[in-house]
């Protein structure tokens, strides 16, 4: 199981189905407290370097076995407090919790209904419908017939060799047939105007296209 504190790190997606708060019954993760026994045996590794196997393995031994005493002699302290910052959590959360119910007019049940919407609705995120796809194609056919179209554009290559005219005359055309292609396909009969209604929709769906291949490509 993932850490919780390694959330950020994993999309919601991702999170609806393994984050803690989703799981009955977890109160913590092993994961952290894996993460904790790793930082702390990071230290063998400045003295056993140059050790031969035998100290090395002698130390590594040693230091678990310290780990073990340590912690099982801490282990009902521990354990108590958790008990006690648990039944502290939950009088105080439960409090809050019914206060907020009866605001917003829900019940216990809203929220695992709530869960279950998100889970539908990131997983029909995955593959956005075909015409949905299309229609941010053609808009992004439509930003680059209007930048070809743009004076400046073609005042800098009117004052250039013939070479770039002859390629920014090409890229419009290859522009203004893929946005025809699109219209076709999508059964528009009058073009997208800038800044119209459709548009807009789906230029801000081509940002979200963009960012979300920019976060693939970081990730």
């Amino acid at each position: 199981m993932v850490g919780a504190f390694h959330g950020h790190a994993h999309n919601r997606r991702c999170q609806i189905d393994w984050h803690p708060m989703y799981i009955d019954g977890t109160g913590h993760t092993e994961g952290e407290g894996f993460e904790h026994v790793f930082s702390s045996s990071n230290e063998l590794a400045r003295s056993t370097r140059h050790a031969n196997p035998f100290h090395r393995h002698q130390s590594i031994k040693q230091h678990f076995s310290f780990w073990d005493e340590d912690k099982y002699a801490a282990l009902s302290t521990f354990l108590c407090n958790h008990y006690r910052e648990a039944l502290t959590a939950i009088h105080t959360l439960t409090a809050k919790l019914t206060a907020i119910e009866g605001i917003l007019d829900l019940t216990d049940a809203d929220f695992i209904r709530f869960h279950e919407q998100e889970h539908l609705y990131l997983d029909g995120l995955k593959e956005p419908p075909v015409k949905d796809r299309i229609s941010v194609q053609y808009v992004q056919s439509l930003d680059e017939v209007a930048e070809r179209q743009g004076f400046e554009e073609m005042h800098v290559a009117l004052n250039q060799a013939r070479v770039h005219v002859d390629g920014a005359y090409s890229k419009l055309q290859n522009a203004e047939a893929m946005a025809s292609h699109l219209e076709i396909q999508l059964g528009i009969n009058k073009r997208w105007e800038i800044g119209s209604e459709h548009y807009n929709h789906f230029r801000q769906e081509a940002s979200l296209l963009n960012y979300r291949t920019a976060l693939d490509e970081l990730k």
